[in-house]
């Protein structure tokens, strides 16, 4: 798979396959932990809580003992969160950034960093948009960059994108978006992979934004953000890929032009493989700490981890991980391998 602007691929570990199935339970649950009891607390992004608490419900009916809270304020406040040691688990749809992560560090927290599934995410309108069916990069800083605050139409970003290179010359209808606001990984990641390079390195804009326009409906609740789009035949808009996959009879997903093959709409495949360049892996952090003194806790990331648990991921509609990025994710698990591989950005 070709990875993402700033990720680097985690080479193959050499970890034999017993072994990563006596430490993670293989497809058998065997690391349910069944009978376990206390409490664990897991929040932060909502594009991974269906994950997490599919992942819950399944945990649970082995151990109905165990008291378990899953939510989805964002990426950010659950980091926030995380850092100030107020719960054991941060979902997270972008890795750690340098900032949080000296906050950790202040307050003694320790953590692991686990991916759990790859993301692509869908550039969304109505159905009943059918004068757009492909953007590029230029196109969506036109529509959604710093410099296209007060646009209301379409027709309004015509000029600035093909001034960047873009191909469409848009209808003049209505601009309606909404999107993610500023707590949201989804919102940290669209920024970083689509208008951050071409706002600092082509427009001359500060390295530290703003690089989204601020004039739009911003929503922390994917459900929110897919009822604006529905509710507009000109709208548009950003998900993560699972929230377009239970949606898809209602939006439209928009295909984006990745610079090599043309026009990639949102697909397992394409997702999987990066054709799709809006790609991006989802991931949890553990408490380290917090992990060691709470047995529920171990045994609820190692059924996560195991095969029966990190399916919910494609149950739930997103992308599985690849067999050497699983390894990597099993083998931290169990070193307990402390800091971030991709983040401290």
């Amino acid at each position: 798979m070709k990875r993402m602007k700033g990720r680097g691929r985690i080479a193959v570990l050499a970890v034999a396959a017993a072994t990563l199935l006596a430490a993670c339970g293989g497809s058998s649950g065997g690391t349910t932990g069944g009978g376990a009891s206390g409490s664990i607390s897991i929040s932060g992004s909502s594009t991974v809580e269906p994950i997490s608490s599919a992942v819950a419900q399944k945990f649970s009916s082995f151990n109905p003992d165990v008291s378990l809270r899953v939510d989805g304020p964002g990426t950010g406040d659950g980091f926030a969160l995380f850092c100030d040691g107020n719960i054991d688990v941060a979902d997270a749809s972008r890795p750690i950034k340098a900032e949080e992560v000296e906050i950790c560090e202040e307050n003694g927290v320790e953590f692991v960093e686990l991916k759990v599934a790859i993301d692509g995410i869908a550039v969304l309108t109505s159905p009943e948009n059918d004068a757009v069916d492909c953007l590029t990069f230029a196109d969506l800083y036109a529509l959604l960059g710093p410099e296209s605050e007060g646009f209301d139409s379409w027709a309004d970003a015509s000029e600035l994108a093909q001034e960047l290179g873009g191909t469409n010359d848009f209808p003049d209808v209505p601009l309606v978006v909404t999107a993610p606001g500023e707590e949201s990984g989804t919102y940290d990641s669209f920024v970083e992979l689509v208008l951050e390079e071409i706002a600092v390195d082509e427009r001359g804009q500060p390295e530290d934004g703003p690089f989204v326009r601020p004039d739009y409906q911003a929503s922390p609740n994917d459900n929110v953000i897919i009822e604006g789009i529905t509710g507009n035949p000109t709208s548009l808009g950003w998900v993560g890929y699972a929230f377009y996959v239970n949606n898809q009879e209602t939006v439209k997903a928009l295909e984006v032009d990745n610079g090599e093959t043309g026009c990639v709409g949102p697909t397992q495949e394409a997702i999987q493989s990066a054709e799709y360049p809006i790609s991006r892996f989802l991931y949890i952090y553990v408490n380290a700490e917090k992990a060691e003194q709470n047995d529920a806790l171990q045994a609820y990331i190692d059924f996560y981890l195991s095969d029966d648990g990190i399916v919910s991921a494609e149950e739930v509609g997103y992308v599985g991980l690849h067999d050497d990025d699983l390894q990597a994710t099993r083998q931290a698990w169990e070193d307990r391998e402390i800091g971030t591989r991709d983040g401290g950005e």
